[in-house]
């Protein structure tokens, strides 16, 4: 219970108990929970898109799709503090910065964000808005149940199958205590939270695991390993492609 509290509270801003020590173990022994933490964020994605999509129409007040969409991207922001957000624009900063392997993830540990992090957030931004936006609402629930989890699923493939890229960091801690056995956990706790949705959530599980494995790869190939912000940068990708097998 430990561990998952400390997954829980590292990966949102759901506040449960007051942690002083955060030791590298347990972050390490929460990365098989991070497919249950996503599903606790798509619980409450949900009950907010039921909110305004269904409660409060009863008391004469109409939410449009593209005010809506927005009000949960708002959401899911506020519920992770935009840990992963940050992370995707270090990784596009540094990944597409055409620089040695020693300067991207110079750039990549950069507390600034270069030009090329703004116009991928931007982009990323709009494409969710658009893609939530166009969304039949018979489906948009179970879109947002299933994106965080098979985003934090990204992100668990990433910590325990390829190499950390750095000798130290906070990724570190996580890449360190996480084994294949964390992996097999976080599978089949991922399988239980999706299967019930329906074939829709099963093909997304298959796309998001390919195109994780393809990126991974890639970011290995150009700095030696994966670091704390690709695994972020995973998260968003994995969201993202989640709405878009949904939609189409």
């Amino acid at each position: 219970m430990k561990h998952f509290i400390t997954g829980l509270q590292f990966l949102t801003r759901i506040y449960v108990a007051k942690q002083t020590e955060w030791s590298p173990e347990s972050f390490g022994r929460s990365v098989k929970f991070f497919p249950l933490i996503g599903g606790i964020l798509g619980i409450l994605l949900v009950m907010i898109n039921q909110l305004f999509a269904e409660y409060l129409p009863f008391f004469g007040v109409y939410m449009p799709p593209h005010v809506l969409a927005i009000l949960l991207l708002i959401a899911n922001v506020v519920l992770t503090g935009g840990l992963h957000c940050d992370g995707f624009m270090d990784t596009m900063d540094g990944l597409f910065s055409g620089r040695s392997k020693e300067r991207m993830l110079e750039i990549m540990k950069d507390s600034r964000v270069g030009a090329n992090g703004v116009m991928a957030f931007v982009l990323l931004v709009l494409l969710k808005w658009s893609l939530i936006t166009e969304m039949s609402p018979l489906l948009l629930p179970s879109s947002l149940f299933v994106m965080p989890i098979l985003g934090r699923f990204a992100m668990l493939v990433g910590i325990t199958v390829f190499p950390y890229a750095r000798p130290d960091g906070i990724g570190k801690a996580f890449a360190q205590y996480a084994d294949k056995y964390t992996l097999y956990i976080g599978i089949a706790l991922t399988l239980l939270l999706i299967i019930p949705i329906g074939k829709q959530a099963i093909l997304c599980l298959g796309i998001v695991s390919l195109c994780t494995m393809l990126f991974a790869r890639y970011a290995t190939k150009l700095v030696g390993g994966l670091t704390g912000d690709i695994y972020g940068a995973l998260s968003e990708l994995g969201e993202i492609i989640v709405l878009f097998v949904f939609l189409f």
